[in-house]
């Protein structure tokens, strides 16, 4: 824990390493452009109950629309679905003394923006961040005079390079930055790795490059996440690998989650969510399936679990009641 002014920041890496029973941490998104922030501060204070140790906030890069005009041609407009993710970080850290960390990513941003959003996470005394490579949605050329970051080891690099004084620019007695840097892990591979063997070293090298932890990609069958567990402790990577659960909601969930996320979904849970009549009743059979899920982690020494919940924060209140964590 450190004091900057009044401002104290524990990193991520430190509540990990000090927390002796389990614990849950959570990942929400910003609501989207003229949205309610009132859903932000419903779905955090739901959860407040359940001490969640840090808050993880989405960060979306700008995307391509097209709109069609009275005149009947289109028009092609760039923009942010998702605003708001460093006031949303603040609000999480004074309001709710929850240590945020706001997602930072490679794509749509370039190297001198990344900086620049450094710059004032420094100033607001929030020291986590997750440093991700993000999905392509609109390719922006940058201007002669920006660089982008192609990777997120490349992206943790320039973090890093910032907590030494180092900045784009040469600086004078420039003040070193204090960032305790995330990273994701894809048990089932990254799409783009040609295979896991891939994907591990690059997670090897966001390490080497200075990340102090990481989180995994959502899974459903926990064999991946001991699978990947053993293979990274067995090529030297030492930081603690957070699994990343998602409770399953609605029938939809069986096609939309492998097509975005690159994950498979068990036989029996596919199965049960086919043969459910509604909604409601995936939704209990997601909540039975991630409390078996997190009950087999649990017994196998794991102390953080982290949960993806968007805004949607009620099928974890109700696997939590069944999981009593202290």
């Amino acid at each position: 824990m450190r004091k900057s002014g009044e401002i104290w920041s524990v990193h991520v890496r430190e509540i990990i390493e000090r927390e002796a029973g389990p614990f849950i941490s959570v990942e929400i998104i910003p609501p989207r452009r003229g949205g309610r922030v009132e859903a932000f501060h419903q779905a955090v204070e739901s959860l407040l109950p359940y001490r969640p140790r840090y808050i993880n906030i989405t960060s979306h890069a700008a995307e391509a629309i097209w709109q069609e005009q009275p005149d009947g041609t289109y028009r092609r407009r760039v923009r942010r679905r998702s605003p708001g993710t460093f006031g949303l970080a603040a609000i999480i850290k004074y309001k709710y003394g929850i240590e945020p960390v706001p997602h930072l990513l490679c794509h749509g941003f370039t190297r001198e923006e990344t900086e620049d959003a450094l710059i004032e996470l420094h100033y607001l005394g929030v020291e986590n961040v997750l440093a991700l490579q993000g999905e392509e949605k609109y390719a922006r050329p940058p201007r002669p005079d920006r660089t982008v970051n192609l990777y997120a080891v490349e992206l943790v690099e320039q973090i890093m390079g910032m907590n030494r004084g180092i900045y784009l620019d040469e600086l004078t007695d420039a003040e070193p930055t204090n960032f305790c840097v995330g990273v994701a892990a894809y048990p089932e591979k990254h799409y783009q790795a040609p295979n896991l063997h891939f994907d591990l070293l690059n997670l090897k090298r966001k390490q080497d490059a200075g990340a102090g932890y990481a989180i995994t990609q959502l899974f459903f069958d926990n064999r991946y996440y001991y699978e990947f567990l053993a293979k990274a402790r067995e090529l030297g990577i030492t930081i603690p690998i957070i699994p990343g659960l998602k409770i399953l909601t609605k029938r939809d969930h069986l096609y939309n989650l492998p097509k975005v996320f690159h994950i498979t979904i068990p036989e029996p849970l596919a199965e049960a969510v086919l043969q459910a009549k509604n909604d409601t009743e995936v939704q209990a059979i997601g909540i039975e399936w991630a409390y078996h899920q997190a009950m087999d982690l649990l017994n196998h020494g794991v102390k953080n679990l982290h949960f993806y919940t968007m805004l949607y924060t009620k099928p974890l209140l109700r696997l939590m009641e069944k999981l009593r964590l202290d």
